[in-house]
Parts: C-alpha cells; structure tokens; sequence
C-alpha cells in the first residue's frame, strides 16, 4: 500500500501523522533563517496528503517517532539468512523480507491500523429493552 493510501485508509491515524509532520517542521524552523511569512504561510495551508504520502514512500522509516509518541514501537530484525522481520510491541509476525525497507513498509502499514483502532471511539452496546420512550 502506499503512502496515500495509507492516509486516505486511515482518516484518524493520518490527522495525527500529518499533525507530527508539521510539528516537526516548526520545530525546524527554530533553527533556520525561516522568513516569519512562510512558517505563517505552512500554518495556515498544512501538508497536502500527497507530499505526506511520497515522504512515506520514500522513506517510511520518518514515521516511527510518529508511533513510538503512540506507543506502538516497531522494532526491525535481522534473521541469520539475512532477512528481515518485523515486530510491533509485543506482536511478532512470522514473515520476513529480503529489504529492511519491505519490512518496514509493513511495519508501518500494520501500525497505521494499530493507530487508528487505537483512535477509534469505541460505541457501547445500547440494552434494547423493547420499552417505548415517552417524550413529555
């Protein structure tokens, strides 16, 4: 999946993704010779997903501080026949990939989800009593 469509998939997990982008970019700017008109400028327009969707494409490793701040750690390993597996948090997976990178797209695509349930307001079930309600 990519980027985008990890974005566009995940509607609460890209708020707080897209919201971190921009943090950190501020961030950034405490640093830099930024004219004020463009940190103002960034404010107000934000990213647009898909500059946010290639970032992750390209290099989908920027996002773990993203979902270490949520508690969802992905952590990379190395099998002895050089492949790479994934684990997240306490959830292991038995596959395992010929790229660090693969492994990390999935990681990543698994922590989206992880993210959003997480987000997710959970509905509590409604007792149906088959009692009407009266309005006075």
């Amino acid at each position: 999946m990519t980027g985008l469509e990890l974005l566009e998939k995940y509607p609460l997990a890209k708020k707080v993704v897209k919201d971190w982008f921009m943090r950190t970019m501020l961030e950034s700017f405490k640093d830099e010779n930024v004219p004020e008109e463009f940190k103002q400028f960034m404010l107000e327009e934000g990213v647009e997903d898909d500059k946010v969707g290639k970032l992750i494409d390209v290099n989908v490793r920027i996002l773990f501080d993203v979902f270490d701040e949520n508690g969802i750690v992905i952590e990379t390993s190395l099998y002895p026949n050089g492949e790479f597996t994934i684990k997240i948090g306490n959830e292991a997976t038995t596959k395992s990939w010929k790229t660090r990178k693969e492994a990390e797209h999935f990681g990543v695509e698994a922590a989206f989800e992880i993210l959003e349930n997480k987000l997710t307001p959970v509905l509590e079930e409604i007792e149906v009593t088959g009692e009407e309600i009266v309005e006075e």
